[in-house]
């Protein structure tokens, strides 16, 4: 496994494998090699841009929902975690430590959609004990790519 290609893919899926390999100083074979190991293992899992929805779109609405689970007998939070990916309206999935058990990133169309996702189908779960639904409003920073550099805010102050 080659953590120096991992680092740079993260940063730029767009890399080729000639640039790859100028960068790491291996033979283009030997970086082919390295991601179809990496792949096979499950280690790379996809690659994907990322986009700043909020600059062309504005019928889509994010929110983090905590949930609280009380798993039953023979299905823990594995298998909660995996009923819950299964929808297309959820985004990701995580167990968390702390106050919650599972956080869930969901989009829909508008605020009301995604508030009856989360009472009709998550809510609903048999172990799902409580839901809190935080709506996100704008976002500034993902996936480590700055989304308002050099912007304005609201009163013309730059924000750094």
């Amino acid at each position: 496994m080659n953590l120096q290609i991992l680092k740079l893919l993260e940063q730029n899926a767009r890399f080729t494998i000639e640039d790859l390999a100028t960068v790491t100083g291996l033979t283009k074979a030997e970086v082919e090699r390295e991601i179809a190991e990496m792949t096979a293992a499950g280690i790379i899992c996809g690659y994907k841009g990322v986009i700043d929805w909020d600059k062309i779109v504005t019928d889509r609405v994010s929110a983090i929902i905590e949930l609280k689970v009380c798993p039953g007998a023979g299905s823990g939070f594995e298998e909660v975690a995996r009923r819950i990916a299964r929808y297309p309206e959820v985004e990701s999935v995580s167990l968390m430590s702390g106050g919650y058990d599972l956080s869930v990133i969901v989009r829909g169309k508008t605020f009301q959609e995604v508030a009856m996702f989360v009472a009709k189908e998550l809510a609903t779960i048999d172990s799902v004990t409580s839901t809190a639904t935080h709506f996100v409003m704008r976002r500034y920073k993902e996936f480590d790519i700055n989304y308002i550099e050099g912007a304005s805010d609201e009163r013309g102050n730059i924000l750094l």
